[in-house]
């Protein structure tokens, strides 16, 4: 299975590691970091709406947080699903 990282451990900032899953896994989701405790149903919020406006089911997502707003947790999703779709076409 492959995986895909987007973003950077920079303050205000996450790094999103996309793993591909088999068909009915479903989205599981592993979030750690400094906003992880305080945020975490938010955060999961946020990935679950991005994905599912990606059309994507089936995918593990881990997300080491250092602050970062909820419109660059939604683009770094965004962009590692991307570049995880970009190496599946190759």
């Amino acid at each position: 299975m492959k995986s895909i990282q987007a973003g950077t451990l920079e303050s205000m900032d996450c790094l999103v590691t996309l793993t591909e899953a088999p068909a009915g896994a479903g989205i599981k989701i592993a979030i750690t970091g400094a906003s992880a405790a305080r945020f975490k149903s938010a955060m999961e919020k946020k990935i679950k709406e991005t994905l599912a406006e990606l059309g994507v089911k089936d995918i593990e997502v881990a997300v080491q947080d250092n602050g970062a707003l909820d419109i660059v947790l939604g683009a770094r999703v965004e962009a590692a699903y991307a570049r995880l779709q970009k190496e599946g076409a190759r």
